[in-house]
């Protein structure tokens, strides 16, 4: 039995004290509608309505029992609602990761139009790399993030793609810092500070993959995430290190595409 439904017509005939215009209230037949308040009758062992050929009289039991229905019945409704925002993305829980290199400015943009179009939404933010990500994205422990491709993304649906044009940060006095574009074979002789591979390893392969058939084998590849860390590698160690032309030299660190 259908409780919901069979409820939904006890209390539109205990409101209407009359089959016949419950059943135009419910946009069906008074005889189904005769049969299920008989149905629901059986089904809760008690007499609802006494019923005449000229009147309907909701019981002492009926009475007893209307509130409640009433009571699971718009409990009924809201959990339909509830359901309906989650599923249309209006409510419930987002479990989502940026990568630790974003830089504020962006994090601050992403957060602020996620609150504008989905304030009812709650938020679980994480700082993982694409390799934390995707492993995360396996175990179902992640809905949405931002990922640096190239990387497997088998099984995934993609979103957006953002391109960001590289530039490369080099060691103050360089020859090749009076170039308004450099050639990736202008930086022979220099090493190459790198994020780690393990943050993002189809990545890391593919700059070092690029380098080569520009012209430029790296004289060290030395692992570096962190700004500071960074930024003194190339100004100390005849290094440089790749970061998208909108970052400042500041916030320039990790894998980017």
């Amino acid at each position: 039995m259908d409780l919901i439904r069979h409820l939904r017509c006890f209390v539109a005939v205990a409101e209407e004290r009359h089959f016949g215009r419950a059943a135009e209230l419910l946009g069906m037949a008074q005889p189904p509608l005769s049969q299920r308040i008989q149905r629901l009758e059986r089904e809760l062992g008690v007499r609802l309505f006494e019923r005449t050929s000229r009147q309907v009289t909701i019981t002492a039991a009926g009475t007893m029992l209307l509130e409640d229905a009433r009571l699971l019945l718009a409990r009924a409704d809201a959990l339909t609602a509830t359901a309906r925002r989650i599923r249309e993305g209006e409510s419930g829980l987002l479990r989502a990761a940026l990568p630790p290199d974003l830089a504020a400015e962006a994090i601050a943009a992403i957060l602020a139009a996620f609150r504008q179009q989905r304030p009812g939404v709650e938020l679980e933010l994480h700082e993982l790399s694409t390799t934390e990500q995707l492993a995360r994205f396996t175990s179902r422990e992640l809905d949405v993030g931002l990922v640096r491709h190239p990387c497997d993304i088998a099984g995934l649906e993609l979103g957006p793609v953002l391109l960001r044009e590289l530039g490369v940060l080099l060691p103050g006095g360089a020859p090749a810092a009076a170039l308004d574009e450099v050639p990736l074979a202008a930086l022979t002789g220099y090493g190459l500070v790198l994020f780690p591979r393990a943050e993002a390893p189809a990545l890391h392969d593919d700059v070092l993959n690029t380098c080569a058939r520009g012209g430029y084998t790296p004289a060290t590849v030395r692992q570096g995430s962190g700004t500071g860390f960074v930024r003194g590698l190339v100004l100390s160690a005849n290094a440089v290190a790749f970061a998208p032309r909108d970052t400042a030299p500041d916030d320039a660190a990790g894998p980017h595409a």
